[in-house]
């Protein structure tokens, strides 16, 4: 009998009962809609029923995919968008199908509960992955085997990529896309969802508070002049001077209105336009720290290796266009 052949762009999302529709957009909206712009470069899209039938989702939706199972043996990258429950068994039929194709090298994506899903396949066992933090503590202690990362948007542990919550997942499809295709399509594809082309932090920043609109309007000012002039020092007392508040207040006003306190926020800042000059430009990390406003190459790598866990050279080696 003849092997099933990997399609390399085919992209294939699992569709279940009790659908869980924000998170099946959010690959359908990044990897399903076409891009006639990116020609054969683009991935194919397709959905696959995990069970028999017609498939509910919320509001009366019915959804009827023409494929099953069967076609994740053919997929290069499979989505599992949530689940119908955390409680909810999976089906062994699923569980199964998702082995074999990580057997056979597919990459497994999961967005918020599909966590479950993936640890309930056992493709969790020894690596790290995240989930919604509501739900972190639940799936820490049902699957001991995982390392269960509940601070962040999302994990790539190479061939399983895991997402926290629903809007992460489109963090997570980002991501790939970047690996896949370098920084230019994903900006592109990014500027299509109106969304930046990667956030910083991670989701135990969320903030109960609601912002205020006005709090961080009057700090617009203040933003765009440090975004501008990164490699100039920016001590607290020179942007609450921006400000025209004393330092103690500016931070308070800064914490509640960005989530998190200026210091954080400058090094997210020139940790990611770092990233686009490794990205998009030739010059060496010691230019890069000085425009960057790190100074020098050991504290441009010293951020690199705390928030990304790799080096400015092995970013540059992965993410260069």
């Amino acid at each position: 009998m003849e092997s099933t052949r990997t399609d390399p762009g085919l992209v294939a999302v699992i569709v279940y009962d009790g659908l869980s529709l924000f998170e099946y957009g959010c690959a359908v909206e990044v990897f399903g809609l076409p891009r006639p712009e990116l020609g054969d470069r683009w991935y194919r899209f397709a959905a696959c029923a995990a069970e028999p039938g017609v498939l509910r989702g919320p509001g009366g939706i019915q959804i009827q995919p023409a494929e099953g199972l069967e076609l994740l043996a053919r997929a290069r990258t499979i989505i599992v968008p949530g689940w119908r429950g955390i409680e909810a068994p999976v089906p062994e039929p699923l569980c199964e199908a998702l082995r074999q194709a990580h057997a056979r090298g597919a990459r497994i994506l999961s967005i918020c509960t599909g966590a479950f899903v993936l640890a309930s396949a056992g493709l969790l066992d020894g690596r790290r992955a995240t989930t919604h933090w509501r739900h972190a503590p639940a799936l820490a202690a049902r699957y001991p085997k995982v390392q269960v990362q509940a601070d962040v948007l999302y994990v790539d542990a190479g061939s399983i990529l895991t997402s926290a919550g629903s809007a992460a997942g489109i963090d997570l499809c980002l991501h790939l896309i970047r690996r896949d295709l370098g920084p230019r399509v994903t900006n592109q594809v990014a500027r299509r969802l109106v969304m930046p082309p990667h956030r910083e932090g991670g989701q135990a920043q969320y903030i109960e508070e609601p912002v205020s609109r006005r709090a961080s309007a009057s700090l617009a000012p203040l933003l765009d002049a440090v975004r501008a002039n990164l490699g100039k020092d920016w001590p607290i007392a020179k942007m609450a001077q921006q400000t025209a508040t004393s330092a103690r207040t500016f931070q308070r006003h800064f914490v509640s209105a960005m989530g998190m306190p200026p210091g954080e926020w400058l090094l997210t800042q020139r940790v990611a336009a770092a990233k686009t000059l490794l990205e998009e430009t030739d010059a060496s990390m010691d230019d890069i720290a000085v425009q960057v406003g790190f100074g020098d190459a050991a504290t441009l790598r010293g951020h690199f290796r705390s928030r990304l866990g790799t080096s400015p050279g092995g970013y540059r080696k992965r993410f260069r266009a």
